[in-house]
């Protein structure tokens, strides 16, 4: 047992990053105890499901001697094009013709015909030229690594205060200000307070917010952006492949796909498989593939990737997908809010069931899984004390019989506790 002061009735991970004249195995050893408590409790959000993603799953947790079959609301795999034949079969068709991995890095050797068709179609996706896009092995590396090698020590980047943690680490090495989320007044003032200190002003939001689910207000931000010479990156790593007309995200919404001067997205979420991507100007591509290290030092992405190949081309050729999440997420919605639960101003497939007391929101998470529902407890520091929620993510594959037995869980367990008294 360590003496390290800290009550874990009351803490959180965030107690744990830096703990005071601790050296890194001390720190560990206090983390483990504190992980060890939390399981006792059955209330860590690490559990592991037995098959690949898919509205119903089979899920395991230490408290549990068999799987138990649950509906599943933790994946971003809004289109379930992780299951999709022909999506499956050209990950097959990939690894057959090249072999499981790229070998090497981009510059020396890693840079295969698959990521070269990859890029045209991201570039094509997008109604850019060629020589548009760049892949990462991941969106947070996407995001990292491009801000670290954009942004030095006399530039500043302008972030809306709920972006990715991704975009923060890529920030470590330039100047940050952050406003309030979507508040336009502060991002102008942050704006004017920029304008004549720094050499590149980047202004930095989501499309699609990971926790609310709400939208940046991405076209009232462009104009700011052109009015004080700055420029805009936006992550829109869950609308792509869901959002707008013809599925290119948040930024078709406002018509500016082709003026936002860098989107940086996930193709995990949408397009069923693994890594990231960035979109802008040829000249700034060029730049990211000879100077970010990530492309410079990491070998990427695998043959299997060939799958986004095809995933990319299904958006359009199978819009069916899009028009059954949106029913679903309507569906959800309007059940949730028949039970005068908050969720929140979500526009998206995350919509969250806002309770604000972290212990009730954790018991209502192990009440769900008793019922068959598998859906994550949100505490801070991913959200603020007094913001917990159940996270849930829809996809197009949930049926009607899912999202009912779904809502009738919550109509049960707002029986025993009450969840309408939001903080």
């Amino acid at each position: 047992m360590i003496n390290h002061n800290i009550d874990f009735n009351k803490a959180s991970f965030k107690e744990f990053e830096n703990i005071p004249h601790y050296d890194i195995v001390q720190s560990a050893n206090a983390f483990q105890e504190f992980t060890d408590y939390m399981s006792d409790q059955d209330q860590m959000n690490f559990r592991f499901v037995t098959a690949g993603c898919g509205p119903v799953v089979q899920v395991k947790t230490p408290f549990m001697k068999v799987a138990k079959e649950c509906i599943s609301l933790v994946s971003n795999d809004y289109l379930n094009f992780t299951q999709h034949p022909k999506v499956k079969q050209a990950a097959i068709d990939g690894i057959m013709k090249y072999g499981t991995g790229a070998g090497a890095s981009p510059l020396i050797g890693g840079h295969h015909e698959y990521h070269v068709q990859l890029e045209d179609q991201l570039s094509s996706f997008f109604n850019r030229q060629r020589g548009s896009s760049i892949v990462y092995t991941t969106g947070y590396s996407a995001n990292a690594a491009t801000l670290q090698c954009l942004l030095k020590i006399e530039d500043c980047a302008i972030v809306d205060m709920e972006v990715h943690a991704s975009v923060y680490e890529g920030l470590l090495r330039t100047n940050t200000k952050r406003f309030p989320h979507n508040s336009m007044i502060h991002l102008e003032r942050a704006l004017v307070d920029a304008e004549n200190k720094y050499r590149t002003k980047l202004v930095i939001i989501d499309g699609v917010y990971s926790q609310n689910g709400d939208l940046g207000k991405i076209d009232e931000i462009y104009h700011l952006c052109e009015k004080h010479g700055a420029y805009l990156m936006v992550d829109d790593a869950h609308g792509i492949g869901v959002i707008g007309e013809t599925g290119r995200g948040c930024i078709e919404l406002y018509n500016l796909l082709n003026k936002v001067h860098i989107i940086s997205g996930t193709l995990s979420k949408a397009f069923g498989h693994i890594g990231g991507f960035i979109i802008s100007s040829p000249e700034i591509i060029n730049y990211l593939r000879h100077q970010s290290r990530q492309q410079v030092f990491s070998s990427t992405s695998t043959p299997a990737s060939n799958a986004i190949i095809q995933a990319i081309k299904l958006i359009d050729e199978e819009p069916q997908w899009r028009i059954k999440l949106e029913e679903n997420i309507s569906y959800f919605k309007k059940g949730l809010l028949s039970l005068n639960l908050n969720i929140g101003t979500t526009q998206s497939a995350i919509i969250p069931i806002k309770i604000g007391d972290p212990h009730k929101t954790s018991q209502v998470a192990r009440m769900l899984l008793a019922a068959g529902v598998y859906a994550n407890c949100i505490v801070y520091p991913g959200v603020s004390k007094k913001d917990a929620r159940i996270r849930t993510s829809l996809m197009a594959t949930h049926t009607r019989e899912n999202l009912d037995h779904v809502l009738n869980a919550f109509e049960q367990i707002g029986r025993k506790i009450n969840l309408t008294k939001i903080t």
